[in-house]
């Protein structure tokens, strides 16, 4: 009985695995064509009664201004070039922080390599579960995509407003312009 609960258990193991490196493989050259977000607020606003249309127009890295690049890396995860995915420093601090603040106002350490996993692949919250899983699709976006399809697929998944996912919706909601 055990030996075959252990099968299963390795089974089930690898399939997760190879599921889990095709999905973010696949996602190397095909943009994600929602994410589990933009689900979950769709559906939040129709149980509320509101239009759950979502505004997303991914464009390539080429076609967004430099200045919005260099803004939000600067804003989001100035170390983004020279970490791995996990910046281990900023947690160390965040931890420090977060244990002196005894849990008043937390502070976090995603980078953008950690927020655009959870963004693509998983669901918003705070569980062990959720950060271990965001921890291995980081290292596996680190692994098979780079830093350039990294931010070009952060910059068009990334929330910025009610149901306005992506760089380029966001500019032409909020300035009138493409995000060029």
């Amino acid at each position: 009985m055990a030996v075959r609960l252990g099968r299963s258990a390795l089974r089930v193991a690898g399939v997760f695995v190879v599921a889990s490196v095709a999905w973010v493989a696949v996602y190397r050259f095909v943009d994600p064509p929602f994410t589990p977000l933009m689900v979950l607020r769709a559906l939040a606003r129709r149980g509320d009664g509101l239009p759950t249309a979502i505004d997303a127009t991914p464009v390539p890295l080429g076609h967004v201004s430099p200045a919005m690049v260099r803004a939000v890396v600067a804003g989001e995860d100035a170390g983004f070039l020279r970490h791995h995915g996990i910046d281990l420093a900023a947690a160390r601090r965040a931890r420090d922080w977060n244990e002196r603040q005894g849990g008043r106002r937390l502070r976090g350490a995603s980078t953008i390599s950690m927020q655009c996993a959870r963004n693509v692949f998983l669901w918003p919250g705070r569980t062990w579960l959720r950060k271990g899983l965001e921890a291995w699709f980081t290292g596996l976006l680190e692994l098979l995509w780079g830093k350039r399809r990294i931010l070009e697929v952060y910059l068009n998944v990334v929330e910025w407003g009610d149901s306005i996912y992506g760089v380029e919706a966001a500019s032409r909601r909020w300035f009138g312009m493409s995000a060029s």
